[in-house]
């Protein structure tokens, strides 16, 4: 775990979006396959019926590996898309990757609205996969800047089980938190799966 002085949050994403995107192609495509295998092992995710999940970009954590085994599961799978009207997130069922998503904000891969069908009830979504930059192994996290996972979270009646999938370079021992930060309960790196829960010590280890 990465430890931080005391900086700002702007000043954490700047090095650690730097370090992830030093990570070469070999070693981001091991670690995300560790990542993705570590993700299907959580009971958490094996008892959902229901799976938020995202397209990565960048030097995220490869994603659509994953997001293949949903649908290959026969799970259902919800996939956001930016309204722009809005400025919130707004999720649609997707069953095939392939035909039913276009290159949208940031050249981040989301729903085409004419070939999804929305979701209506938030609350059906079991189990959430979320992105970030960086996170805190009390489940503090810390993401792009543009709050659109708070958001969504505040307007879920009955949240999901909420987890992110990262890098061990992206654990750091404290991130700033407001308000409305919502905490993550579960952490899957490529070394080991976190219970938020559990951190009552920020250093404590967990397998």
């Amino acid at each position: 775990m990465a430890v931080l002085p005391e900086v700002p949050k702007s000043g954490i994403r700047k090095k650690i979006l730097a370090q992830r995107e030093q990570l070469q192609s070999e070693t981001h495509a091991a670690l995300s396959m560790a990542i993705s295998e570590r993700l299907l092992e959580l009971p958490e995710y094996q008892q959902a019926g229901a799976v938020l999940g995202y397209m990565n970009f960048g030097a995220e954590f490869a994603s659509e590996v994953w997001i293949r085994q949903v649908l290959a599961g026969r799970k259902k799978l919800a996939l956001p898309r930016v309204n722009h009207h809005t400025n919130q997130l707004d999720l649609y069922w997707v069953e095939d990757i392939e035909s039913q998503l276009t290159t949208g904000l940031w050249k981040i891969r989301e729903p085409i609205v004419e070939c999804c069908e929305r979701v209506a009830t938030l609350n059906e979504v079991e189990f959430a996969l979320l992105p970030g930059v960086a996170f805190s192994e009390n489940g503090a996290r810390l993401g792009y800047g543009g709050g659109f996972y708070d958001k969504l979270l505040a307007r879920m009646v009955i949240r999901p089980v909420l987890v992110a999938a990262a890098f061990e370079l992206q654990i750091i021992e404290k991130i700033p938190q407001e308000a409305t930060d919502v905490k993550v309960e579960w952490i899957i790196t490529e070394q080991r799966t976190i219970n938020c829960s559990e951190q009552t010590n920020p250093d404590k280890p967990v397998n």
